[in-house]
């Protein structure tokens, strides 16, 4: 007898439910800390260190700096420079911790040692308080990092647990299931804000527990992918040797130049690069853009900013649906597109209108989740297998080498023009930039020279 079923997509399936749940469990350090709460309480303690105005409204205008290992920073930008630091010191060690995931059968137990660690110093962040900053800028740039190491082995874990037919929608369900969790603690976290007084607790205290809850969140949520995934043996890693600086940076370099043998993958690297970097300021500049130049107030703007998360739920569901029927390319380069239409569109945004204002928000959500959870599942697909981590290492920390790029045009524009009208007109520059490069990408032969199958929805 051989007609023995094959139960292989049923283990799968378990896995990949369990996999989810650490897009549940980081996305609240993203939401919470890094895209809300962190900031503006950190300008804030900063401000009382040096010396600000107790009556200034907005400690960030406050002129006056903190010494940081010598160096005399304003209050206002000690939280844009300490992630900044983050930033480059992740150059250094992601391509290790890369090439240690290939190596390794046990990438949950990195990934779960990474976020809990990385928890473990976010939790640091309640003591935030006051004047005392040190403790929030050690808390920040450490719980960073780790969170960045941690995702490196999240998203090797993703080609282990999936097919290449199965990965558009396993990623976009892990995004969507992202957003869906990390929204619900914002949910929670702005309302114990905006009522502190009702609660009996002060605003600061109110932060503080929403930073902490973040950091418990992510370490309690973390238990459930590394209880029920399972560990999966290596398969044709290769050895890296020498000393820290050969291993980082050396280990970065042999990646970029075994680039070449894959001319379709470094193009889509490329197109990413730009696109992203779009889109992440685009975020980043919303609130700026929503408060100052169309001058709604907070009430509107945290609505805004759970409206985006929840819409970002179904749009990442959605382009899941649209990859499984078309692949993911497609889905990818269509919602470039798109963004270049909602950056024209908040262009011409009239001040003060609500309903037009959370059109866009909405628009915005539809895109913005289903565009980085395809774009993670299709470039799985481009890389050669066992190099899974060495190459999302290059993926993660080039995307973090050039995150500042499109934040420089926003403000250089403003600074030019003294409207943000032109600075959030001239992020299309971005979106133009990478659909072009995605236009020169051809799915089905960056596949094949990577060594993988290609899906029948890639060849139709």
């Amino acid at each position: 007898m051989t007609g023995i079923a094959d139960l292989a997509p049923l283990a799968r399936a378990r896995e990949q439910k369990a996999w989810y749940w650490y897009d549940w469990a980081n996305s609240a350090y993203y939401t919470t800390v890094l895209s809300v709460m962190f900031a503006p309480y950190m300008i804030e303690v900063a401000g009382n260190a040096a010396g600000c105005p107790d009556n200034l409204d907005d400690a960030a205008t406050c002129g006056n700096t903190v010494d940081v290992l010598g160096l005399h920073l304003a209050a206002g930008s000690l939280p844009f420079y300490l992630t900044s630091f983050a930033t480059i010191f992740s150059a250094f060690l992601l391509p290790i911790v890369g090439a240690m995931v290939d190596r390794s059968a046990h990438k949950k137990r990195h990934m779960a040692f990474f976020a809990w660690a990385g928890a473990a110093c976010a939790s640091l962040l309640f003591f935030l308080k006051d004047d005392d900053w040190q403790i929030g800028a050690i808390a920040i740039v450490l719980s960073s990092i780790l969170a960045g190491c941690s995702v490196i082995s999240y998203s090797a874990i993703l080609v282990d647990i999936s097919t290449e037919a199965e990965r558009d929608r396993v990623s976009s369900r892990g995004w969507a299931f992202g957003y869906l969790g990390g929204g619900i603690l914002l949910a929670i976290n702005l309302a114990m804000f905006l009522g502190h007084d009702a609660i009996g607790l002060s605003s600061s205290m109110a932060v503080r527990l929403s930073l902490l809850s973040a950091a418990i969140w992510w370490a309690a949520f973390t238990i459930i992918p590394f209880v029920k995934l399972s560990d999966h043996p290596p398969v044709g890693s290769l050895e890296i040797k020498g000393n820290v600086f050969d291993r980082s940076f050396g280990q970065l370099w042999r990646t970029l130049k075994d680039l070449r043998n894959y001319p379709v993958t470094l193009t889509f690297l490329a197109a990413y690069l730009f696109f992203n970097d779009g889109i992440q300021t685009v975020i980043y500049a919303a609130s700026t853009y929503g408060s100052k130049q169309l001058g709604f107030g907070d009430s509107v703007l945290i609505g805004t900013i759970l409206l985006i998360q929840f819409v970002a739920f179904g749009g990442a569901l959605l382009f899941g649906r649209l990859a499984q029927r078309y692949g993911g390319y497609r889905p990818i380069l269509y919602g470039t597109y798109a963004w270049i239409v909602i950056v024209v569109a908040a262009f011409f945004l009239p001040a003060k209108n609500v309903p037009l204002f959370l059109l866009v928000a909405i628009a915005i959500g539809l895109v913005l989740g289903g565009t980085q959870a395809l774009s993670r599942s299709f470039y799985s697909l481009l890389i050669p297998r066992g190099r899974e981590g060495e190459y999302f290492a290059l993926y993660n920390a080039c995307e973090r080498g050039t995150s500042w790029l499109g934040t420089l045009v926003f403000a250089v524009m403003f600074q030019l023009t003294d409207s943000y009208r032109p600075a959030i007109l001239a992020l299309i520059v971005f979106f133009a930039v990478g659909a072009l490069l995605l236009l020169r990408v051809d799915p089905e032969r960056g596949i094949r020279e990577a060594g993988n199958r290609v899906p029948a929805n890639v060849v139709g």
